[in-house]
């Protein structure tokens, strides 16, 4: 049996997001093909913003050489902006497209370059 703790915690930790017609924000549409991406190649996801207006997402080991990311995608920087401002650092868990996901958001450097980190596995 949960105790009442318990289910708080985990209530907190669950987050539903969709938007009109339950439809999810489209952030986050593309967040979960990442994600999808992500656990076919049991890797991790960073997002890193070399210039004003777009991040790069890389798929790969953030503590690695950075020559070993893979480039996956270039994406504008208010969809990025929007991811983060839909999940949180640390845990998550998201209905998006009807389809549950549970993740962690964290942060790295690639090279001299902030990443947030998104890892599915």
């Amino acid at each position: 049996m949960i105790s009442r703790k318990e289910e708080s915690e985990l209530t907190e930790k669950t987050e539903i997001v969709s938007g009109d017609l339950g439809r999810s924000p489209e952030s986050l549409e593309i967040l979960a093909k990442y994600l999808e991406q992500s656990l076919d190649n049991a890797e991790t996801i960073l997002m890193v913003r070399y210039e004003d207006s777009v991040c790069t997402v890389y798929l790969g080991d953030p503590s690695g050489p950075r020559d070993e990311l893979r480039k996956i995608a270039t994406i504008a920087v208010s969809l990025a902006n929007e991811m983060l401002e839909l999940t949180r650092s640390g845990e998550n868990e998201l209905s998006i497209g009807g389809q549950n996901y549970r993740f962690v958001r964290s942060f790295a450097t690639v090279g001299v370059s902030a990443a947030i980190v998104f890892f599915a596995g």
